[in-house]
């Protein structure tokens, strides 16, 4: 399916509000897509139960074998993931409450959605998983793909959310309440799966980049909340706001901050000390290099260069193209951000057969 536009929300009110409007705007769609092998984990368990791979949530052995995926088999995982958000991030919890009440889904198959990465656990055979830049040598922009495999490119929706500090614009994918965004006091985050340490129960990454939205006024405090957030998985987090951009590499509970008036990240860690740890496998490590290294010849354009951005980001081999293998990673969005304008550009779907959208603050 050629997928042209992404489904627009506005989350208003209390918590449980926005969750409760935004199931209620997508319930049908989130519905059939949990009915489609229990949102389609099933048919992506095959990559991630060979020999390769590395951590998860408890749900992966490691041995090669198959594990069949039920809602009931993996309540206890969720549970333990529901026990640390609610703890720390008690709204965002409450925002997921609301969205199961609003779809009309299972509790648990709401906490689900935003959990569906870690439930994986994680390969270190990856073809794809986003190619990120920002630069504030002239006016501020961030701009990355989102490579992601599940066929995910029908699940696209924008929220414009009215947090409890911040407005913002928020991509999300399949009920997710968070994945990158901008935020009304000029801050954008998006970001790159990276791999390693031991994924355990947490926050799941996307709710810490809607967290992050919700409440910084500034690059220093996003960095400071990514710090203090007890993450369920490895990422990196690349931050831009009017004139500072960094990078917020992290692994286990350890983070590791770059900075530059232009950053370029892909899939392997950059700072060494994270590299001499990281489990990506030399194949997806090597395409990880290109890509980060055809942007960096290809140099950042301008944040107003639209078509320049479309160029870079729809060519490959920073589009990463359909194989016809739901398993693989392939660019399902590119998304070029404003945080001085509080503009989502997004091309959605196939970005090189797209013409985009423009959301604005």
């Amino acid at each position: 399916m050629r997928v042209t536009s992404a489904q627009f929300l506005e989350l208003s009110g209390s918590p449980h509000a926005r969750g409760y409007t935004h199931g209620r705007a997508a319930g049908g769609r989130l519905r059939a897509f949990l009915d489609d092998s229990l949102a389609r984990l099933g048919h992506l368990t095959d990559a991630y139960t060979d020999a390769d791979t590395v951590s998860g949530t408890g749900t992966d052995t490691g041995t090669g074998t198959a594990r069949p995926l039920d809602l009931d088999s993996l309540r206890p995982a969720i549970e333990a993931h529901r026990a640390v958000v609610g703890e720390v991030l008690p709204e965002l919890a409450e925002e997921i409450d609301g969205l199961a009440a609003g779809a009309d889904i299972d509790r648990d198959a709401a906490w689900l959605l935003q959990l569906r990465r870690e439930v994986l656990g994680y390969s270190r055979v990856t073809g794809g998983d986003c190619t990120t830049y920002a630069s504030v040598l002239g006016r501020p922009v961030l701009a990355q793909t989102v490579d992601l495999n599940g066929n995910l490119d029908d699940q696209i929706a924008v929220l414009a959310v009215s947090g409890p500090r911040h407005r913002s614009l928020v991509l999300s994918f399949a009920g997710l309440l968070g994945y990158l965004g901008v935020n009304d006091a000029g801050v954008a985050v998006g970001l790159n799966l990276v791999l390693g340490g031991d994924w355990e129960p947490g926050v799941p990454p996307y709710l810490a980049i809607r967290h992050v939205l919700d409440t910084a006024d500034t690059v220093d405090q996003a960095v400071e909340i990514l710090r203090g957030l007890p993450l369920a998985s490895s990422r990196s987090f690349m931050i831009c706001g009017a004139y500072r951009t960094v990078c917020v590499e992290a692994l286990g509970s350890e983070r590791r901050v770059l900075e530059g008036g232009e950053l370029v990240h892909t899939n392997h860690f950059l700072d060494p000390d994270f590299a001499a740890r990281d489990e990506i496998n030399v194949f997806a490590k090597n395409s990880s290099k290109r890509r980060l290294e055809t942007v960096l010849k290809a140099g950042i354009p301008e944040a107003g260069d639209v078509a320049g951005h479309h160029r870079l980001l729809a060519a490959r081999p920073i589009f990463v193209p359909d194989n016809g293998d739901i398993r693989r990673e392939r660019t399902v969005a590119a998304v070029v951000m404003r945080p001085d304008l509080g503009e989502l550009r997004l091309w959605p779907g196939d970005p090189s057969a797209n013409a985009g959208e423009v959301h604005s603050l």
